[in-house]
């Protein structure tokens, strides 16, 4: 029989095809994959990869195991995950609703809302992106049980759980503006442009000072641009030279345009995303979507070399 770690360890490198990624998913180390790996040849008598210093690719004999004890491992967790829900008093059926705020945090939610299906197939997640403009909305009316959001959140009624990743930052420019041509920018340099934000009628100001601000560290004014609903207004107005906006550099792999350039800051705060939810009247199917997301957590976002699963549920 294999050992557990074996098993997990195979399976996810089939995969991901990269040991380091593979390690973070197990949250063991990267050398511990290699020697499990290299044990598990051993018991089999043949190499399960081919692998060099640019790429690892699964034998004939690796893609073989691969397909049996695939369905098989699945069938066990989804068996485990049932008689958990079971043990924690979860209902058997229902929805969970969950917002997303943007395309890579997406991509996480689809990929834990396929494996949510697939442990619980009498449940179903309905998924929803958030405007920027009204982070919150969705969740007080009632229509999101759980969201992946931009952080800080720090309200009375919501609570929040931990951050499941942080990405840097950018800011988008005109690809006529003359920090187009620089290889990086400063958050004092937001000082000597206009800054296209959003509507902040709904938003925390706290919120808006992060992303958005007002002033930079050593107090110069930022002006203040066009300020409408949607993101994508957001990126016609920089391509169309009206003025910049801050970004996750992530972004410059969705959005990228003619007439746009993401230049990184140096000295920006990274974009932290986690999770929230109502703390009040929980959806008592909020817990076992939070454990799915905290499997997958570690290889999210993918890199950029990841194309399939990477473009999966973005725009």
């Amino acid at each position: 029989m294999l050992e557990r770690l074996e098993l997990e360890a195979f399976l996810t490198l089939a995969e991901e095809l990269h040991f380091g990624r593979t390690a973070e998913r197990l949250h063991v180390t990267t050398s511990r994959i290699s020697q499990t790996i290299r044990k598990l040849e051993r018991r089999v008598g043949a190499q399960l990869f081919e692998r060099n210093s640019r790429s690892v690719t699964l034998t004939d004999v690796g893609r073989r195991l691969r397909d049996r004890l695939l369905p098989a491992y699945e069938q066990i967790s989804v068996g485990l995950a049932e008689a958990i829900a079971t043990g924690r008093g979860v209902r058997t059926k229902g929805v969970v609703r969950v917002g997303w705020s943007a395309p890579w945090c997406g991509n996480l939610v689809v990929r834990a809302a396929d494996l949510f299906r697939m442990r619980y197939p009498d449940c179903d997640v309905e998924i929803q992106e958030i405007q920027l403009c009204d982070p919150l909305g969705g969740m007080r009316a009632g229509t999101v049980d759980v969201q992946i959001t931009e952080f800080p959140i720090d309200e009375p009624d919501i609570t929040t759980g931990r951050r499941v990743f942080a990405e840097p930052r950018s800011l988008m420019v005109p690809a006529g503006h003359p920090f187009a041509r620089r290889e990086s920018v400063s958050l004092e340099d937001l000082a000597d442009t206009v800054l296209v934000t959003i509507d902040d009628a709904k938003v925390p100001r706290y919120w808006m000072d992060r992303y958005f601000p007002r002033r930079t560290p050593s107090g110069r004014p930022i002006s203040q641009g066009p300020a409408p609903n949607f993101w994508q207004e957001v990126l016609v107005y920089v391509a169309s030279g009206v003025g910049v906006s801050t970004v996750s550099a992530r972004a410059e792999l969705f959005h990228a345009r003619p007439g746009m350039v993401f230049v990184p800051f140096r000295d920006a705060p990274t974009i932290d995303y986690g999770l929230m939810w109502p703390a009040a009247g929980e959806n008592p199917l909020v817990g076992p979507f939070l454990d799915i997301i905290d499997e997958l957590a570690p290889g999210f976002p993918p890199s950029p070399d990841r194309g399939p699963l990477y473009r999966r549920g973005g725009p």
